[in-house]
């Protein structure tokens, strides 16, 4: 049996933002009746990303659990946020035009370290259903994480659940 649903979180703008979706996760997988399978959490927005993390519990001095603050600064380190022009070679000419054709300005085209990010973060987690719960392991969460910070957006977190 497959069961599929989908709902919409709100990213701000200037900043990572992490959304914790295990309580919309646990209530899709109540919703479909399945007791032994899968969940795909999962995101089509090619600059976000989905992981499974422990609460840190503790808030930085940006708002962020500190836990995600130092992924933010980890990624960061490696990975630059694009703050001008140049900095990448994307976005180049083409996908320049190919935005503005399609009702999207230059800056939020100038988002190539959230690319990046989601790229090697990976934009799905799977999670191992047991007797109807998730097996998450006793501080598990599911993070949406929109790393596109050229503006704020609403963005579609995806959920299958797979199995009998």
């Amino acid at each position: 049996m497959v069961y599929r649903e989908s709902f919409k979180v709100q990213s701000n703008d200037k900043v990572c933002t992490f959304h914790n979706v295990t309580a919309q996760a646990k209530e899709v997988l109540a919703k479909s009746g399945i007791k032994n399978g899968i969940v795909v959490v999962y995101s089509h927005h090619t600059t976000c990303a989905v992981i499974t993390q422990e609460a840190a519990f503790d808030v930085s001095m940006t708002g962020l659990e500190t836990l995600q603050q130092d992924l933010v600064e980890v990624m960061g380190s490696f990975i630059p946020t694009q703050h001008k022009e140049g900095m990448y070679l994307h976005p180049g000419p083409k996908a320049l035009q190919f935005a503005e054709e399609h009702g999207e300005d230059a800056r939020g085209c100038h988002n190539t370290d959230a690319h990046l990010r989601s790229s090697i973060i990976g934009r799905s987690e799977t999670i191992v259903v047991e007797d109807g719960k998730m097996d998450l392991g006793e501080f598990g969460f599911i993070y949406f994480i929109d790393f596109d910070q050229t503006r704020a957006r609403t963005r579609t977190v995806q959920v299958m659940v797979i199995g009998e």
